[in-house]
């Protein structure tokens, strides 16, 4: 079996479930309890915490651990919006659906992108007026890996709030990104990238599914999703789940140490299928997207005359797993928003497939695919 579908789910890491596995059986206490056992318990959720925010460079007290990143997208979106109800908000149109759905609910205006799904800065600073309270720009795009500016993005944001001091304007303007597809391979420091929050997911870092955290600077007031008794400094109650905890920070410090090496390695399988597939004598491929700031595991291709779904079948025939898109949106109709957002066709979306590597890509694999892909095209 060839997986290539990581940018859906990564598998559990052997470390990540040996961590959690005490927590699952012998450790199983409520870390709200106030006897020993339960306190121990608490003990170890800190301990992440402030490992989490070493990574991040962050307060402790700043690290929200929820139950994936949908919830912390949505914790972000609500949390803010629902607190300046009149105001509007800015985000991209190439946003994951658990961006793009809660914002609907609010005034929201739409970034387009270039034809290489990179954000189009003069039109975000057209975008943004006196009003708007909060931008949410992702770090890296699911569907096609294009790599934000963030740090650039900052740059506009922080004239921006100079000018609106300059004037008296005293609308509050919040930077927020899903960096859930970041984590394996690029810098997390909130400070360099000029965040005020920030979405991480455990299950795109082989970690447990469901676990995850939203970064919220500690001088941000934002409304709670989930009341009851007053987890996470109430803003998100329910008794914690320890062992998801355990394993999304176990996982998330595995993958920042190792980024650097894992994501040059996967560059070269990235490179190499490229330069193969694109060498189709009858100039039917084309890749979607832009190469240069692309992520290392990330490649979408168009393909003339082949269907997507049909191909991805025949492959899965054969043992070898790859996708469409985003896994959220595999069982919709709906033409792809992001290569919509770059320009494809619906025909052109309909020949688009996606292949994303992980740590358990080999070359091997990746001959593998080409020589069977060149079979059906």
């Amino acid at each position: 079996m060839i997986y290539l579908d990581y940018a859906a789910a990564t598998p559990l890491l052997d470390e990540v479930y040996n961590s959690m596995e005490p927590y699952l059986k012998n450790n199983f206490y409520n870390p709200s309890s106030i006897y020993l056992k339960s306190i121990e318990v608490k003990k170890d959720i800190r301990n992440a915490r402030n490992q989490v925010a070493k990574i991040l460079n962050i307060k402790p007290k700043e690290v929200i651990f929820t139950a994936g990143g949908s919830e912390a997208n949505n914790l972000a979106i609500k949390g803010v919006m629902n607190k300046f109800k009149d105001k509007n908000l800015v985000v991209s149109s190439i946003e994951h659906d658990s961006i793009l759905k809660p914002a609907a609910r609010y005034n929201t205006k739409i970034c387009p992108v270039t034809k290489d799904g990179i954000v189009d800065l003069s039109k975000l600073k057209n975008l943004i007026d006196d009003q708007t309270v909060m931008v949410s720009i992702m770090y890296v795009n699911n569907e096609i890996g294009s790599i934000q500016p963030l740090r650039k993005i900052f740059e506009l944001i922080k004239e921006i709030k100079k000018s609106r001091t300059e004037r008296a304007v005293k609308t509050p303007l919040y930077f927020h990104s899903d960096a859930c597809q970041a984590a394996n391979y690029l810098s997390l420091s909130v400070s360099k990238l000029g965040l005020d929050m920030m979405t991480l997911n455990g299950c795109k870092i082989y970690g447990p599914k469901q676990s995850g955290m939203l970064y919220i600077d500690s001088n941000i007031a934002i409304d709670p999703l989930i009341e009851g008794g007053g987890q996470e400094f109430s803003l998100r109650s329910g008794t914690e789940n320890t062992a998801a905890i355990i394993g999304f920070v176990k996982a998330l410090s595995i993958v920042q140490e190792d980024r650097i090496k894992e994501s040059q390695r996967l560059t070269k399988l990235r490179d190499l299928f490229i330069d193969q597939i694109l060498l189709d004598p009858n100039h039917r491929i084309k890749l979607n997207g832009t190469l240069k700031n692309r992520l290392a595991n990330n490649i979408n291709l168009l393909i003339k005359g082949v269907d997507n779904e049909t191909l991805i079948m025949k492959l899965d025939n054969l043992g070898i797993m790859i996708a469409s898109g985003s896994a959220c949106n595999a069982s919709n109709d709906a033409p792809s928003h992001v290569l919509k957002a770059i320009g494809l066709t619906d025909q052109e979306i309909k020949n688009s497939i996606r292949i994303t590597l992980g740590r358990f890509t080999t070359k091997r694999d990746i001959l593998s695919l080409i020589k069977n892909l060149q079979k059906d095209i």
